[in-house]
C-alpha cells in the first residue's frame, strides 16, 4: 500500500494538485487522499481508474494495484467496513470467539494469525499484526468514538500463544476497562440466556448518523445497511448488555481470571 501511496503524491504533485484539491474532486476528502498516500488506507480499484484518467497516468496507479503481493491487499470484503471504522463515531462490539480486533495486544494478534488456516508464512503473519495495531489508533484519536464491548467469557478462557500472551493481553483488557468513553462488559458463563448465539457482530455509527452493521463468516462478510436489519442487530445488541456483567463486576472477573494465574 505504501509503494501505491507514493506514487499517487508524485502524480498528484505533478499534476498541480493538492490534496485537499484532489480530494474535492472525487468527494472524498483531504484526509482520506493523505492516508492512501501514507500507505495507511487502500486505494479501491475503482478510484484508481479515476486517477489514473485525472492525472493522466496511463494506467499506473490501476496497474500498481493489481500487482501488489495479495498479503499487501486488504481483501475486498473488508475494505469498506475499515472505510467506516476509520470514521465512526461510536461503534459496539459483541465478541464470542476472540478478543475484539481493537482490543488485542500485538502478542496476541500474533497467536491468532498464527492459528490461521491455511497457515501464513512469518512475513505474513507480521504485515498483518501490524496493520491490526495500527487501527488500535482509533481508541487515542483527539477525539475517540464512544466504545462499547461485549465479550463472551468463553473467548477469555482459552490462552492463545501461551500463559505469558495471555496474562499480558488480560492486563490489556483491564487497563481498557478503566478508560473514560469505553464500555468494556463480560458476558458471563453459565447463564440460562444468550442473545448472541448467531455469532459475532459489530455496530457503526456514522458521523452523517448513518448506522451500520457488519458481520463476519469464515469466507467474508457482510457489510448491512438495512436498516430493519440493523435494528434487529441493535436489539440483540442491548439484550446482551443487559445479560452481561455490568462495568464493575467485569473489571473484578478481570482480575480474578488474572488473581488465577
Amino acid at each position: 500500500m505504501k509503494m501505491v501511496g507514493a506514487l499517487l503524491a508524485l502524480f498528484r504533485e505533478a499534476a498541480g494538485y493538492t490534496q485537499r484539491s484532489l480530494g474535492e474532486r472525487f468527494v472524498v476528502g483531504e484526509q482520506q487522499i493523505a492516508s492512501i498516500e501514507q500507505g495507511r488506507r487502500p486505494l479501491k480499484p475503482d478510484l484508481a481508474e479515476q486517477l489514473d484518467e485525472l492525472l493522466d497516468t496511463k494506467g499506473a496507479l490501476a496497474t500498481a494495484l493489481s500487482r501488489m503481493p495479495e498479503v499487501d491487499l486488504v481483501p475486498l470484503w473488508a475494505e469498506e467496513y475499515l472505510d467506516r471504522e476509520r470514521e465512526a463515531i461510536a461503534i459496539s462490539w459483541y465478541e464470542s470467539l476472540l478478543v475484539p480486533g481493537l482490543l488485542q495486544t500485538e502478542a496476541y494478534a500474533r497467536a491468532v494469525f498464527n492459528n490461521k488456516v491455511p497457515v501464513y508464512d512469518d512475513d505474513t503473519v507480521e504485515q498483518l499484526v501490524a496493520a491490526r495495531i495500527e487501527r488500535r489508533e482509533i481508541l487515542h484519536r483527539k477525539v475517540p468514538p464512544m466504545m462499547s464491548f461485549v465479550i463472551w467469557e468463553a473467548a477469555l478462557r482459552d490462552q492463545l500463544g501461551g500463559r505469558e500472551v495471555y496474562v499480558e493481553q488480560v492486563m490489556h483488557l483491564r487497563e481498557y476497562a478503566d478508560l473514560p468513553g469505553l464500555a468494556l462488559q463480560i458476558l458471563p458463563l453459565g447463564r440460562t440466556s444468550h442473545a448472541g448465539l448467531s455469532g459475532p457482530f459489530i455496530l457503526l455509527e456514522t458521523p452523517d448518523h448513518q448506522r451500520l452493521g457488519y458481520s463476519e463468516s469464515q469466507r467474508g462478510s457482510q457489510l448491512i445497511a438495512d436498516q430493519d436489519e440493523v435494528a434487529i442487530l441493535n436489539q440483540k445488541y442491548a439484550m446482551l448488555r443487559t445479560q452481561a456483567l455490568n462495568a464493575e463486576d467485569t473489571r473484578a472477573l478481570l482480575d480474578r481470571l488474572l488473581g488465577e494465574q
